[in-house]
């Protein structure tokens, strides 16, 4: 059973008889941070699970106003349905215009979006600054008890620290920009005619940009992207972090990044129930090569 799923579909049809959308027909996308369900109108639905979707939507749909005000291509919110983001029995909802999409994007078409992302100005109203990337995950090791044994629980912490006292050491030489945050080949959708569009920009923040970065890279470690991807988003992007002093360490912690939502939803969420064991597995026993999945594997 997946609760998380469950609990957004209960609310889904009141919220959309809210703003004037029929939920009948909706099609559940994924369950992560959001239960994302598209509507035969063309509008995707997104319902947080996160519990601090409430401070941090606002400054996402913020970004995403920015983003559309300088033609950036980027999801655009459904402002025109309501004030956003809704509450709606203590979930934070939000509404966007759906991208038809086609085919599979490119690491070559990730590292020119980043690219071109990276030289837009940082926006003028306060973001997030990416001080900590591992503080979600030193939560969930302190508030999700029940799905840790008390020797993961020590073994995370200790690795926890260990990793963000590197974070802190490391010297980029550049000055922060404008991050997606979670710059993955899944947040990029390839439209019909084309030209690709990045969604789910719920870790928006500003910070450095070797953190965009490390995804592709990352992807190759663990999920599946092939060296010759890699070699087109480098090239695409215009520099290889490979090459970087800091890349070890990065690629570490983006390992420790990805078991935060599966800490988090594993209660709730069978997906999450099995791969955290798998992920965990591979990380105690230093195993850098281990295969990661985002959804069941076929």
């Amino acid at each position: 059973m997946n609760i998380l799923a469950d609990e957004a579909t209960a609310i889904l049809a009141d919220v959309c008889e809210t703003v004037g959308l029929d939920a009948r027909d909706a099609r559940l996308l994924r369950v992560r941070s959001n239960a994302v369900f598209k509507l035969r109108d063309a509008i995707v639905v997104r319902i947080a699970t996160a519990p601090d979707a409430l401070t941090r939507l606002p400054v996402v749909l913020a970004v995403a106003r920015w983003l559309a005000e300088r033609g950036f291509p980027a999801v655009r919110p459904a402002d025109e349905l309501c004030a956003q983001p809704l509450v709606h029995d203590d979930r934070v909802v939000t509404f966007w215009h759906y991208v038809p999409a086609s085919g599979r994007p490119t690491t070559r078409q990730l590292g020119k979006i980043l690219h071109s992302l990276h030289r837009l100005p940082v926006p003028p109203f306060p973001l997030k600054r990416l001080a900590d990337p591992l503080a979600e995950v030193r939560h969930s090791v302190e508030h999700r008890k029940e799905v840790l044994t008390p020797c993961q629980r020590v073994w995370l912490r200790d690795r926890v620290d260990e990793l963000t006292t590197r974070w802190e050491s490391l010297q980029t030489g550049a000055p922060p920009v404008l991050l997606h945050g979670d710059a993955w080949i899944d947040n990029l959708l390839r439209c019909r005619d084309g030209h690709a569009v990045l969604c789910d920009w719920d870790g928006v923040a500003v910070g450095p940009r070797e953190w965009d970065l490390v995804h592709t890279y990352h992807g190759e470690r663990r999920f599946g992207l092939t060296s010759a991807d890699v070699d087109e988003f480098a090239g695409a992007y215009g520099s290889d972090l490979r090459g970087w002093h800091g890349y070890a360490t990065l690629m570490e912690i983006r390992d420790m990044y990805a078991i935060g939502i599966h800490i988090r939803n594993a209660t709730r969420d069978p997906f999450s129930r099995k791969e955290l064991p798998r992920r965990l597995d591979s990380l105690t026993r230093g195993d850098g090569q281990a295969r990661w999945y985002l959804a069941e594997p076929a």
